[in-house]
């Protein structure tokens, strides 16, 4: 009997920590599907803006009216619902990110919450700004490249003075015989291309919130991940391959943009140390030995 009490008593926080989680994400999962259908109604305006840098790259290389198509009947359909589901994770993140911290933190201590705080206030704020960064810089740069490139009368008009007289102004003759090669892009490949390249700077601007926690929890040192560069560059560069479309400039692009975010990661962890040092030092905690012999070692 005293067993099976014993038992009983044991279980009950388990039980209370599962109705709370179950809380939680009824919450977590009725945000996203409110969020979800509300961007549906709004899915044109957004499907607008995520072909925005496409749309402007075809009008810089001359095509007046830009057309893109798709060919299949529920094509349409499912791409308005692939961008819904996206925008809808997104905007409901606040009220997720919320109820994940409102279950955390009653087993967190004070100091615990302040120091947990920032990074989860950080890392949608980072996340946005890689996003941003996607959709106003990488692509269209990566639209521009890729489509004058394959326009063969962009690439023509920029070579031929260099080995005619003809004026530049001056729009080369048609060709008497050959193959036009045309653009004629699909709606759905097109805002993958977007989507890919917005997650992905998206997720790897969180670099500095997983590292600095990493520090914070002693799990990394500024020492050790200034010890790492080579492999961080490595590791980065075979991120950039796996996240972006298969394409060269977007992984450049990516590498050049989150390298340097490793960097700042080193720079935080650094503070955050030094911050550390000072407190044990005023509470008379700190090794002057175990510090003596760190500084002697190269860097």
């Amino acid at each position: 009997m005293s067993a099976k009490d014993d038992i009983d008593d044991s279980s009950a926080p388990l039980v209370e920590h599962l109705a709370e989680l179950r809380n939680r994400l009824i919450w977590s999962v009725s945000a996203f599907i409110v969020a979800m259908l509300a961007c549906f109604v709004v899915a044109d305006p957004i499907l607008d803006f995520l072909l925005g840098p496409i749309e402007r790259a075809m009008r810089d290389l001359g095509n007046p009216n830009p057309v893109m198509q798709y060919t299949a009947p529920q094509e349409y359909f499912f791409t308005l619902v692939h961008i819904s589901v996206v925008a809808g994770l997104m905007v409901s993140f606040p009220v997720i990110a919320y109820q994940l911290w409102r279950f955390v933190a009653p087993g967190l201590y004070r100091n615990e919450k302040q120091a947990f705080l920032p990074f989860l206030i950080a890392s949608p704020v980072l996340f946005l700004l890689g996003a941003t960064f996607a959709h106003y810089v990488v692509t269209p740069i990566a639209m521009r490249f890729f489509l004058g490139f394959a326009d063969s009368a962009s690439i023509l008009s920029v070579l031929a003075p260099l080995v005619t007289d003809t004026p530049p102004d001056v729009p080369a003759a048609a060709p008497s015989s050959g193959i036009e090669i045309i653009f004629q892009g699909k709606v759905n490949e097109t805002l993958d291309i977007s989507l890919k390249l917005i997650i992905a700077f998206g997720l790897c601007f969180q670099l500095p919130v997983l590292l600095t926690l990493m520090g914070k929890a002693g799990l990394a040192s500024s020492r050790g991940l200034a010890g790492m560069r080579k492999y961080a560059i490595v590791l980065i560069l075979i991120v950039a391959a796996l996240v972006t479309p298969p394409d060269v400039m977007s992984q450049l692009i990516l590498f050049f943009a989150v390298y340097p975010l490793y960097e700042v990661s080193i720079f935080l962890i650094r503070r955050i140390e030094k911050k550390r040092e000072a407190e044990l030092r005023a509470e008379g905690l700190w090794d002057e030995d175990e510090d003596s012999d760190e500084t002697e070692k190269p860097a």
